[in-house]
């Protein structure tokens, strides 16, 4: 018996990187599993192709299995109302979604187009939406449902080159954040995962220095898509059933939990505030306590080592 077994669950971007191990591993714990991929380009605007989604799909039965896939876009509501139904059709219910698709168009923003714009927040943020509200009543009713949405250290970070990328994956924090609030007396769970992981999106990020590529090489041998994959699949389970509305990381064999915005300091004049003592008051009272540029998080505890 699996973490998984008896359930169903639709796996978006499931032909290729972290999105092939969550559909693969999924199956593994039981799981009968919808695989959708557009099988397109990083890029994006790509003609599709039925091969990455169906190529899972049969290595899943091949292992002995159930799966089905799916070559549409997570960009139309139509299409993602086509998963559950063909999920519903065939495996007769669905019971959680897990939702990795996505594409990359990386440009310094006073370069980006509106294209590039559109597109990135089309795919990841609307397609985001489009999953939810397309399975979210059914999850309700059933009071049965389990999201696992995907978000990046380029919005809760920061990373130069990627602001429709970064704008987009805060955006689906948020978004899983309330899901989970408005789902909690249905069962409905939803988190969020900023993975690391050496796949074709990671690949095509831009090499800008020695110490980049240095750190490039490292991922490539150590840190591997079936490890947040892995995570994934936890966190959809049923034994996973206490938690939700969080944000999480996955980076080789470290599991990561963020923090999320909450304030850190209020500074009050009960005369209140002028220009002239916000810039010579609240202001220096606030700036010990502001965020540096870098992309380096703030000094975390040591890790806590498990078993």
């Amino acid at each position: 018996m699996g973490a998984l077994s008896g359930k169903v669950v639709l796996v978006t971007g499931g032909g290729n990187g972290i999105g092939r191990d969550c559909a693969l591993i999924a199956a593994q714990e039981g799981a009968k599993v919808v695989v959708n991929d557009l099988g397109g380009g990083l890029k994006g605007g790509d003609e599709g192709s039925t091969g990455p989604a169906e190529t899972v799909a049969q290595e899943i039965r091949a292992a002995g299995g159930e799966a089905v896939s799916n070559s549409e876009s997570v960009t139309s509501m139509k299409a993602v109302q086509g998963m559950v139904e063909q999920a519903r059709d065939t495996f007769g219910g669905l019971h959680a979604v897990i939702n990795p698709a996505g594409i990359l168009r990386d440009a310094m923003f006073h370069k980006m187009t509106e294209q590039e714009w559109d597109l990135v927040i089309e795919v990841h943020l609307r397609g985001s939406f489009n999953v939810a509200r397309a399975t979210i009543e059914l999850f309700r009713e059933q009071q049965d449902g389990a999201y696992m949405f995907f978000t990046s250290t380029s919005g809760i970070i920061g990373n130069i080159g990627q602001a429709n990328y970064g704008a987009a994956k805060m955006g689906i924090a948020g978004l899983s954040r309330i899901i989970a609030m408005e789902g909690e007396r249905f069962n409905v769970r939803s988190n969020c995962l900023a993975p690391v992981a050496w796949t074709r999106m990671t690949q095509s990020v831009p090499i800008r220095n020695e110490e980049h590529a240095k750190r490039r090489e490292v991922m490539a041998k150590t840190i591997r898509a079936d490890q947040p994959a892995r995570f994934s699949v936890a966190m959809v389970s049923p034994a996973a059933s206490s938690v939700s509305g969080q944000i999480f990381g996955a980076s080789g064999e470290n599991i990561i939990l963020y923090s999320q915005p909450r304030p850190i300091e209020t500074v009050t004049k009960e005369e209140g505030w002028t220009v002239d003592t916000i810039l010579s008051e609240a202001v220096p009272k606030m700036a010990p306590k502001f965020f540096p540029l870098s992309r380096q998080p703030a000094p975390a505890p040591a890790p806590a080592k498990a078993g």
